[in-house]
């Protein structure tokens, strides 16, 4: 079951995601789910999934929290000191925002539906 404020999906950046989905799936058997030519959905593990997609490229794993009311947990981020870098959108799945720690991490909410 999800919580609020859990580590609930990583989304790694992966600059060649046909190779990136090769290896990982050579070296560790992990199968994947595409969701469009930039994306793909690891299915095996954590949850989590590669990033492709040259406009949101990160050179770092994106990790993940889980809130069941965003626009809450968005507040509450922002209150303790969190600088949102973008603010909720939607896609595949559901809604998400970013935001940067104190300490300059970046981490997204998500939210199902």
């Amino acid at each position: 079951m999800r919580e609020d404020g859990k580590i609930d999906y990583v989304e790694f950046p992966a600059g060649d995601l046909p190779a990136t989905k090769a290896f990982y799936r050579e070296a560790f058997g992990w199968t994947f789910t595409d969701y469009g030519p930039a994306y793909a959905a690891m299915s095996d593990g954590l949850d989590g999934g590669f990033n492709a997609d040259a406009a949101e490229q990160v050179k770092t794993p994106l990790v993940i929290l889980f809130a069941h009311d965003l626009e809450a947990m968005e507040a509450k981020v922002r209150a303790a000191g969190g600088t949102i870098t973008r603010p909720i959108f939607s896609f595949p799945g559901g809604r998400r925002f970013h935001f940067r720690d104190p300490s300059g991490n970046e981490l997204g909410v998500f939210s199902e539906g």
